[in-house]
């Protein structure tokens, strides 16, 4: 069995491979949008058989770059988990490899209990255990029909640590 602190000298002396991600089958390039932004829709980053995917904030916007479900809260969280699923599948990961999310709510007051209530049934529907640590924060968004935003960090094993 190889000690921790081996993974850990091992980890730190790796070379960091990484790479913007992407999915045109759900999203566009935010760069692409009529007001171009200057953001990858994630990023993934490869250290030693490791991957770390740090996923933007994601939201209701179809593969056009265009907001969907406008006024529909219910509607824009389930457009917001397909568009993250379709990232961690353009990876060769999925849900049970989100470690975090940071769920932005333009009104948490009137939001959050739809939100919990949908987000409890989509992760309990990918079957998880654990959940994901997760922070709801109420915020501005980048577009003001825009109703929910979640970034996730994704970590999984690519490859077995060398243990030399």
């Amino acid at each position: 069995m190889i000690a921790f602190s081996e993974i850990l000298d091992t980890i730190a002396h790796a070379p960091i491979q990484k790479r913007a991600m992407t999915n045109h089958g759900v999203l566009n390039e935010a760069y692409a949008y009529a007001k171009p932004s200057s953001f990858s829709r994630g990023m993934r980053i490869d250290l030693n058989g490791l991957t770390i995917l740090l996923i933007s904030g994601t939201a209701s916007i179809d593969v056009n770059g265009v907001s969907v479900h406008i006024g529909d809260f219910d509607a824009q969280l389930k457009r917001t988990f397909d568009n993250i699923t379709g990232l961690l599948e353009s990876e060769g990961c999925t849900w049970h490899d989100i470690v975090r999310t940071s769920c932005y709510l333009r009104d948490i007051d009137r939001d959050y209990g739809a939100f919990n209530k949908g987000r409890t049934e989509f992760f309990k529907a990918q079957g998880l255990d654990p959940l994901p640590a997760s922070t709801g924060i109420e915020a501005h968004l980048c577009r003001p029909e825009l109703l929910i935003e979640i970034e996730a960090i994704a970590m999984f094993r690519t490859e077995k640590v060398s243990s030399n």
